[in-house]
């Protein structure tokens, strides 16, 4: 059996514009994604950014944030860093001895596909524990700069 193995790894530092956000509950979640959609749609942000890029950027919000609240424990942070290269996206709970762990050989039917969708739309994920808390990360492209694109970092594990 082989799968993605979400790797260990610091989050990265990034210079650019830091939008944080709380998510005590589940319903939380909604109304970020919606101030985020809101955040995006800004002329600024849609003019050095693709729509596929801006969408991709919501659906890794969706699963990181769904997963932390899910499966994390205690307070959920949300920091998204905004920068021309694309963005990096940190979700972070109290559950630092959880690692991500990504559905291998499951029924799509019964969830659970969300990492390895996230590995497929970013230039580069990990997480971490660090002072007390699990920090899942994950960088995107702006859109723009396809031809400097690197690879995912990730891996195959043979079972």
């Amino acid at each position: 059996m082989s799968g993605l193995v979400w790797p260990s790894a610091p989050v990265p530092s990034e210079r650019g514009d830091v939008w944080r956000w709380e998510l005590p509950t589940v319903h939380d979640a909604s109304r970020v994604r919606m101030d985020l959609r809101a955040r995006l749609a800004h002329p600024s942000l849609a003019s050095r950014s693709t729509e596929d890029a801006r969408e991709g950027l919501l659906l890794v919000f969706e699963e990181l944030s769904s997963n932390a609240l899910r499966h994390g424990g205690g307070a959920v942070q949300a920091v998204i860093v905004a920068n021309a290269a694309g963005w990096l996206i940190v979700l972070s709970d109290e559950a630092p001895d959880r690692p991500p762990k990504p559905a291998v050989d499951r029924d799509p039917a019964l969830g659970g596909m969300g990492l390895p969708m996230v590995a497929q739309l970013s230039l580069d994920f990990g997480w971490t524990s660090e002072d007390g808390r699990k920090h899942v990360w994950a960088s995107l492209p702006s859109g723009l700069e396809v031809a400097a694109v690197p690879r995912p970092r990730s891996s195959s594990v043979n079972d």
